[in-house]
């Protein structure tokens, strides 16, 4: 197939890409500087939309990955502006260009995030439950929306509620690493908050599944079917290095370190349910923590 991916050079997009180009895919990354611009890159302007991918030949999918980081620094307003903007906008003019397209590609696959149901204790969250009120669940709700020209084209659009996706490369493990290995780690605030995650591996295979499998419709959660609390996690992160996790970090330093960035990314609680992947056949690689950490540190 000819693939259309939108953060391309970010965690996910990066292992997404050498995956589907080892299966023998052709993957053409839309960038938006021209410097970027190679044999498989194509450049677009984020204000009209406009891409030229005839070079290219026929598009069978698109992935859209792209959007302005959410854990990187306090949520200034200009900060929620960009966070916001940079997916409505950016998802909005990628789906109707999709819609344009002739013949149009067979799937539109959107990024978005377990977010969208806000913090809900112990509530177990399927992609049926309801969407959340606070500043992430309004951003996911808005990203979703737009993807809505390449529905009305007739286009299976899969929306990617992803999880805490786990790598020692970036993103929330990258992160704890160095403090845990020097036995500085622990639960964060009270530590009952649950953490739905998956590691980069998972993400990869589970983005691919919606590729191919044509069940897979509408919202889907990428998250391992085995959600554990902060505590746990803390616990299962210890372990696998070989280090004390008993050093609690206080709810109320994050906020004040990270605002509400840190409230609502470091306290928030989404017990989360892989519902759509488990009906639709999805075989996880890695379906508990304790396996999915001791493969990540191992590599």
């Amino acid at each position: 197939m000819n693939i259309l991916i939108s953060g391309s050079t970010g965690l996910v997009g990066t292992a997404l890409c050498a995956t589907l180009a080892s299966e023998g895919h052709r993957v053409i990354r839309l960038v938006r500087g021209r410097s970027e611009i190679g044999p498989n890159a194509v450049a677009w302007d984020p204000v009209t939309g406009q891409i030229d991918t005839e070079k290219f030949g026929d598009i069978n999918a698109v992935i859209h990955l792209a959007g302005e980081g959410v854990g990187n620094g306090r949520w200034t307003a200009a900060k929620k502006r960009r966070i916001l903007e940079s997916r409505r906008l950016g998802t909005r003019l990628l789906a109707e260009m999709t819609a344009q397209m002739n013949p149009r590609p067979a799937a539109f696959l959107s990024a978005s995030a377990i977010g969208r149901y806000g913090s809900c204790g112990d509530e177990i969250l399927t992609e049926k439950s309801s969407s959340g009120s606070d500043f992430l669940a309004d951003v996911c709700a808005e990203w979703e929306s737009a993807t809505q020209p390449a529905s009305d084209a007739g286009i299976r659009v899969a929306l990617l509620r992803i999880g805490v996706v786990l790598s020692p490369d970036g993103g929330a493990l990258g992160k704890m690493l160095f403090p845990f290995k020097l036995g500085l780690g622990g639960p964060i605030g009270g530590g009952r908050q649950w953490m739905s995650w998956i590691g980069l591996d998972d993400t990869v295979g589970a983005i691919c599944h919606a590729l191919t499998e044509t069940r897979v419709k509408g919202a889907v959660n990428l998250v391992a079917p085995n959600p554990v609390t902060n505590r746990e996690f803390a616990q299962a992160l210890g372990r696998a290095l070989g280090r004390p996790a008993i050093l609690p970090i206080p709810g109320f330093i994050i906020g004040l370190i990270f605002g509400e960035m840190g409230i609502a990314t470091a306290l928030s609680s989404a017990r989360v349910s892989p519902e759509v992947l488990e009906q639709t056949g999805y075989q996880f690689l890695y379906p508990r923590l304790d396996e999915a950490l001791a493969e990540l540190l191992r590599k």
